[in-house]
């Protein structure tokens, strides 16, 4: 059986490309973690940003979701890969990113608040290994990493309808959705065990955190290896699927 016919193998082989940069961001957060229970001056920090996040409510959610999906890697391909120059590409992924992450951050939020008054919001083992179970065997399985891919190929085939009908079948899903799982579960399961392993208010802040870091790292890794800028190009594996992010 062919590569090709093994989407998993597809899945491991981004898993395993992506494996330096997911260990330097699930480092840092585990860092994050350690510092807000064992450090005084950080856990002040960090309740200073939950408390942001509380007073400005949705605003927060979609500012800083348009910021991590639309803002941050257009200026970052801008600066590093066309030299200062903007061009029509960027403009148009940001009016079609904007939207699209803005959405997706707002039923992330939707979710976590979801989770947290369904089995409540507490730091212990079972809760944790819950939570990230419905999220990601339940929310990303289910819509996140279909809604990106799918997403991203009406995006990508000049937003037809027409092109991306023949596309809704499991066999696409099989062969696309799967390896963007596989590389996010091997990413975002450790990152998700952190950012339920706080308090409610934090858990987005720190989601967008990991995925700015994320988004940035991958963008740079793609159009480094890829020796030229694509500004129109589909986002990288590891992204899409975490539609949340490319989802997380």
């Amino acid at each position: 059986m062919s590569l090709q016919r093994r989407p998993w193998l597809i899945g491991w082989e981004a898993a395993k490309a992506n494996a330096a940069p997911a260990f330097v961001l699930q480092s840092m957060m585990l860092a994050i973690l350690l510092a807000y229970y064992f450090h005084p001056p950080s856990a002040a920090l960090l309740n200073a940003l939950a408390d942001f996040k509380q007073r400005h409510g949705l605003a927060f959610v979609l500012i800083a979701s348009l910021i991590v999906g639309a803002v941050l890697p257009e200026l970052f391909v801008i600066v590093f890969f066309q030299r200062g120059r903007v061009r029509l590409q960027n403009a148009r992924n940001f009016i079609f990113n904007a939207p699209f992450w803005a959405f997706d951050g707002f039923l992330i939020n939707l979710m976590y608040r979801a989770l947290a008054e369904w089995l409540g919001d507490r730091t212990s083992v079972p809760i944790v290994a819950a939570k990230i179970c419905l999220d990601q065997f339940g929310y990303n399985l289910f819509f996140a990493a279909p809604f990106g891919i799918w997403g991203y190929a009406w995006k990508n085939g000049g937003y037809s309808f027409a092109k991306l009908r023949p596309l809704l079948t499991w066999q696409y899903y099989r062969e696309h959705a799967l390896p963007v799982l596989i590389a996010t579960w091997a990413v975002w399961i450790p990152l998700m065990a952190v950012i339920y392993s706080l308090p409610l208010a934090l858990q987005f802040p720190l989601f967008a955190l990991a995925l700015a870091f994320w988004v940035l790292m991958m963008t740079y890794m793609t159009n480094r290896f890829a020796g030229k800028i694509e500004a129109d190009g589909e986002l990288p594996i590891s992204v899409v699927g975490d539609v949340r992010a490319l989802k997380r």
